[in-house]
């Protein structure tokens, strides 16, 4: 069923509410050697055979870093109040520490200046998984020392950028750094160890700790937030066994990065499983992982339904009667709903920003040239509708980041995997407004003129 803008009913959403989309550097920017960008991991990733599908990279990607104009005058056009960016670490520093490429701050300077002079704040992610190849070959996230090189690009950006920047995100989503990267090795560096993904998972929580102190030395209005991605767990049964399977995934998947950033501890029941391969904590470690925060950033896409593994932890049971993406991921706005109640209750985080929610589906161009998706409309506004509930129930959430702007890199689904609000011909890199583009759009402009405030199906 497809929802209309205009079937929004009661003021819900305070006009402060940052309405936005989300976007990354090494997926849209491009440019990989130009104007002295170090190499990333991921640029290595992608050169090595099988690593990713057909072979791509994001060395072109959508070439923001030379259409940059262009693709904020869409986001302008859409009606955004924020836009998402991230900071390539290895465009600001190309060895991950030491000496700055001046370039590459300039490159970010003129982003944020031309995103303030068309009305759109920037919200700034200094990490979204380019680590620079040097501080791999040193080690990468298992090592202290990255976690420390952190702390170091995060105040030289700050100091650059924190005139004009006010909402800081520092990483982006530490699990699939972690266990994508160094555990099941299907994201670079391409690692397989179940000891270094550990090892990396608590370094990139300190290192979230180092770069919000760095933060706010360099601006103390500045508003700093983490972006985690969680997934609702649920029993599959009420046995005993599925109810200990769902505990076990959602320890392994949600509270080893909640409890020590909004608890200062790690949760007791995942420590015990890990036995030996425990994280390396030192003194004074949690305190500074659980370092208060402005927001929570929370990535959420899709719930799982846990079962049982036949004795190897968990697995997954597929909801036939669901709705899914064409990646496979299960549609469940309700998942969305139950996960905002949970931080309400068990976490109290000071305010929730919504930092990527979206879906991938089959998008062609039409006779006309024109992307229909009604599909990804219907999934953006019933997401919309569960955080007007959530409101209403009185989880602080101050935003919502659509999950992206652009067709992009999608990592290792290289350019079939199509999320974007605007679809991009890879060929020729035209920009081309989808359907959806068009639906949030007067969504938006509802909002903003008071007529409508929550998305409902009709």
């Amino acid at each position: 069923m497809t929802i209309t803008p205009d079937s929004i009913s009661s003021p819900r959403f305070p006009p402060t509410f940052l309405w936005g989309a989300a976007t990354s550097a090494y997926q849209i920017e491009g440019a990989a050697d130009v104007d002295g960008r170090g190499l990333s991991i991921w640029d290595r990733f992608c050169a090595k055979p099988g690593n990713v599908r057909n072979g791509e990279s994001g060395n072109l990607a959508c070439d923001f870093y030379h259409r940059y104009p262009e693709d904020i005058a869409l986001a302008r056009e859409l009606g955004v109040n924020a836009l998402r960016l991230s900071i390539s670490w290895p465009r600001v520093l190309p060895e991950g520490r030491g000496r700055v490429n001046d370039a590459g701050l300039d490159f970010y300077d003129r982003v944020v200046d031309e995103l303030l002079a068309s009305g759109i704040e920037p919200l700034v992610t200094l990490y979204h998984w380019d680590l620079p190849a040097a501080l791999e070959d040193a080690g990468g996230w298992p090592e202290r020392a990255t976690a420390e090189a952190f702390g170091e690009y995060a105040q030289i950006v700050g100091a650059r950028l924190g005139d004009r920047v006010r909402r800081w995100i520092t990483l982006n989503e530490p699990w699939v750094i972690a266990w994508l990267g160094y555990g099941y090795g299907v994201h670079a560096p391409g690692r397989t160890s179940v000891a270094d993904a550990v090892a990396a998972a608590h370094h990139v929580l300190l290192a979230h700790g180092l770069a919000t102190d760095a933060l706010r030395r360099e601006s103390a209005t500045a508003l700093i937030g983490v972006s985690v991605d969680l997934e609702t767990a649920q029993a599959a049964t009420e046995t005993p066994e599925d109810v200990a399977a769902a505990r076990a995934f959602d320890g392994h998947r949600n509270r080893w990065f909640l409890d020590p950033l909004l608890r200062g501890t790690y949760p007791a029941d995942v420590l015990e499983q890990l036995g030996a391969n425990g994280p390396p904590v030192q003194e004074g470690d949690l305190e500074r992982i659980s370092v208060p925060i402005d927001f929570l950033g929370v990535n959420y896409y899709q719930r799982r339904v846990v079962a049982e593994g036949n004795g190897a932890g968990w697995q997954f049971v597929r909801q036939d009667e669901a709705a899914h993406t064409d990646i496979g991921w299960e549609v469940s706005p309700d998942g969305l709903f139950e996960l905002m109640m949970r931080l309400r209750d068990e976490y109290a985080p000071p305010a929730i920003l919504i930092t990527e929610n979206g879906a991938a589906f089959t998008d062609v161009r039409g006779h006309d040239a024109a992307v229909r998706d009604p599909e990804r409309a219907d999934y953006i506004a019933a997401h919309v509708a569960v955080l007007e509930r959530a409101i209403a129930a009185g989880v602080p959430i101050i935003g919502y980041f659509v999950w992206t702007l652009l067709d992009n890199f999608e990592w290792s689904l290289g350019y079939g995997t199509r999320f974007g609000l605007v679809y991009v011909d890879f060929a020729t890199l035209e920009r081309v407004p989808k359907s959806s583009f068009y639906w949030y759009r007067e969504f938006l402009a509802n909002v903003r003129n008071g007529h409508l405030a929550s998305a409902t199906r009709t």
